[in-house]
């Protein structure tokens, strides 16, 4: 039996014939082909299959079968650049066999160069190829995360969504939330919940600033957004805004001697504060000096870290 991918394109193949995006132009014409699927040269409708003794799912657009229905699969073809959650889904579902071939296929503009399709792929599990390959079992070895990433950009720079991004595909994520929650200030209850909505339905949510104590009993990987409002709950926590801040450099030493020792892969999300006008009060430049070396002495002890601005990635 053998299964080729003759095209691994949206519907009107990549790049989309007269589309003038930056993603379009910089590709030739007929550079992937619409997506199509073939069994032993007879073409594989969408949906769950078993040919000969490989399980196959092909769901480019669809709705992905319930738990269990058809799996774990051998061989799974997903359009993943809409809604990548949806192989976390299968993940957590136990429908993802060991070295199971995991190919993005619906392949289109939303993703900016092949670059960016690459590295968001190798983050997810899975991969691209190129038009005609034939797959091969058992697949290639999944990549694992790092185990600690710190995430550093300004004010809606998309850290957030990158941090989102990095974890997406995960069977199991903890999302641990430091910031209010928005009760009485309806425009931060606004971002509170489209953070929410954004987030993958099969996450847990964890709403605390015991950050230190969070990390060391952590089973699942998490993701921390973010640092700035954690440090803001501290100060807040010790009267430390107008009175002595040595509480709070006790709670940044035990947070980075959590993060050092992390049982398990961790995304951080932190405001870079080193880059505006000095601050104009004195519990501002406190704030400023605080959040600063903490992000200095997480970085320090992470595997990656990288800038995000305008939505754009810049590792350091």
């Amino acid at each position: 039996m053998k299964i080729v991918l003759s095209g691994t394109a949206g519907p009107r193949g990549r790049p989309e014939p007269g589309c003038p995006c930056a993603s379009c132009l910089t590709l030739p014409g007929g550079h992937r082909r619409p997506t199509e699927v073939l069994v032993d040269g007879r073409p594989l409708s969408p949906g769950s299959h078993v040919v000969g003794g490989v399980r196959l799912l092909f769901e480019p657009d669809a709705a992905l079968p319930g738990d269990g229905a058809g799996g774990p699969y051998d061989v799974v073809l997903l359009d993943l650049l809409g809604r990548p959650e949806r192989l976390g889904e299968l993940r957590r579902a136990g429908m993802v066999a060991a070295g199971a071939q995991v190919v993005a296929v619906g392949l289109d503009h939303r993703v900016r160069s092949d670059e960016e399709l690459g590295r968001r792929l190798e983050l997810w599990g899975a991969r691209a190829v190129p038009d005609g390959t034939v797959l091969e079992l058992p697949g290639p070895a999944r990549v694992p995360h790092p185990r600690r990433t710190l995430l550093l950009g300004g004010s809606r720079s998309g850290k957030s969504a990158e941090a989102e991004l990095r974890l997406a595909a995960e069977p199991h994520v903890t999302y641990v939330a430091t910031g209010p929650s928005g009760t009485g200030d309806g425009e931060w209850a606004a971002r509170v919940r489209a953070h929410r909505e954004r987030r993958p339905a099969h996450w847990d949510t964890a709403e605390t600033t015991d950050l230190a104590g969070t990390i060391a009993t952590a089973t699942t990987p998490l993701l921390v957004d973010g640092l700035g409002t954690w440090v803001t709950a501290v100060f807040d926590e010790h009267g430390a805004w107008e009175g002595p801040r040595e509480p709070v450099w006790r709670r940044c030493d035990e947070l980075v001697e959590a993060w050092r020792r992390t049982p398990v892969a961790i995304v951080a999300v932190s405001d870079e504060v080193g880059l505006g006008v000095v601050p104009a009060t004195a519990s501002g430049r406190a704030f400023r000096d605080v959040l600063g070396k903490l992000n200095e002495r997480l970085a320090a002890e992470s595997e990656y870290v990288a800038l995000v601005v305008a939505g754009r990635l810049l590792p350091l």
